[in-house]
């Protein structure tokens, strides 16, 4: 289960915008969703195998504090890792840590069902038609970080498709600007300029895992990333400037 909580924090927490996850687990499957307090990424994700410690319906919040207590030295070898329940329903309650010696102890409480119901209300995302997809490279990578670093002051930047390559912009003629082939040789075309964020788009694809991208005319955009524990889809939706 360590490796499990390792791999959620890492996936929603580290982007910088998620406080809390709700999960929905089954003998079936163990679900993820977050939101981002400023709505601008939606997370969907989906354990590649079923967490049999996670069933039930909770939140986990806080996961900042989840994660330094992952971090602790006296967790990293031979620590004992336990879910136990409400008395009076049942559901999932919280986490007790222990180390092997059994002398170092952690609680971590989950967010009951009712609340995190109410906190993440349910959202309908609309597949849409996807204009162009890709597997984005390192050197796509890298290339956004420079010109982010280089038009620090934007905390946007327009994707538009040009003689087959998807391009990224930063600024406008008003002020200072640039622009770069994010991707070479797309299939597909985006023919209006959505705006997306910056820093998330940069965190998300800083995560470990295989990753596929996808962005569409309607306004939305798409990063899936497979770390080899979980499967998870990141929602972007299109600011305006």
């Amino acid at each position: 289960m360590r490796d499990h909580l390792l791999d959620l924090v890492q996936h929603t927490f580290e982007l910088g915008c998620i406080e809390v996850v709700k999960i929905v687990g089954t003998d079936k499957e163990t679900l993820i969703t977050g939101v981002a307090d400023d709505r601008t990424v939606v997370i969907e994700g989906k354990f590649n195998a079923p967490v049999a410690e996670f069933i039930g319906t909770f939140g986990m919040p806080a996961l900042g504090k989840l994660r330094t207590i992952l971090n602790l030295q006296e967790y990293k070898e031979n620590s004992k890792l336990s879910v136990y329940n409400r008395s009076d329903n049942g559901e999932p309650e919280g986490i007790l840590f222990e180390n092997s010696a059994g002398d170092f102890r952690n609680t971590y409480r989950f967010m009951s069902s009712i609340l995190i119901t109410e906190k993440l209300k349910a959202h309908k995302f609309k597949e849409p038609n996807w204009n162009v997809e890709f597997e984005p490279t390192m050197s796509g990578i890298q290339r956004l970080k420079m010109q982010a670093q280089a038009n620090a002051e934007e905390s946007l930047f327009q994707a538009k498709t040009e003689n087959g390559d998807l391009k990224f912009y930063f600024g406008d003629h008003s002020t200072h600007a640039g622009n770069f082939v994010f991707q070479p040789g797309v299939s597909g075309q985006l023919k209006r300029s959505w705006s997306w964020p910056v820093k998330q788009v940069i965190s998300i694809l800083d995560l470990p895992g295989d990753k596929k991208m996808k962005f569409s005319d309607d306004g939305a955009g798409i990063v899936y990333v497979d770390s080899g524990i979980a499967s998870y889809r990141y929602i972007l939706l299109a600011q305006t400037k």
